[in-house]
C-alpha cells in the first residue's frame, strides 16, 4: 500500500510540473533583441561604420582577413563587450579608450540585429 505522503507528493510534483510548462515562455532568438529599437541599431550601424568595418567588412565578413564573420557571433553579449573593449589575442585591438559604453551597446545592437544562426 502506497502511503499517503507518498501519493501528496507526488500529485503536487505533477502539478507543479504542469503549471510550470504552461508558464514557460520560450527564450528570444537572438534577431529578436528584444531591448533594442530601431534607433538604437542605426546608431549602432553608424558605430560600425566609422570604427569597425575597416577590419571586418561593411557588411561584418571581411574574406582573406583573420577578422572573424560577427554575424556568426555567439549570442553573448558579455563576451562582445568584453572583447570589444580589451582587444582580442594581440589581433583585435582594444577600443575600450575609444569607445564608450553607450558606442558599445549600441554596437552590440546593431550585431545582434545582423546575426545568422
Amino acid at each position: 500500500m502506497i502511503k499517503p505522503a507518498l501519493i501528496a507528493a507526488a500529485t503536487y510534483f505533477a502539478a507543479a510540473m504542469t503549471v510550470s510548462a504552461q508558464t514557460t515562455t520560450p527564450a528570444a532568438t537572438p534577431s529578436q533583441n528584444a531591448g533594442a529599437d530601431q534607433a538604437q541599431i542605426d546608431q549602432g550601424k553608424g558605430v560600425y561604420a566609422h570604427n569597425c568595418s575597416h577590419c571586418h567588412g561593411p557588411n561584418m565578413v571581411n574574406g582573406g582577413t583573420v577578422a572573424p564573420d560577427l554575424r556568426a557571433f555567439p549570442n553573448d553579449r558579455d563576451r562582445f563587450v568584453t572583447t570589444v573593449k580589451r582587444g582580442k589575442n594581440g589581433r583585435m585591438p582594444p577600443w575600450g579608450d575609444v569607445l564608450n559604453d553607450d558606442q558599445i551597446a549600441t554596437l552590440w545592437d546593431y550585431l545582434a540585429s545582423r546575426r545568422t544562426p
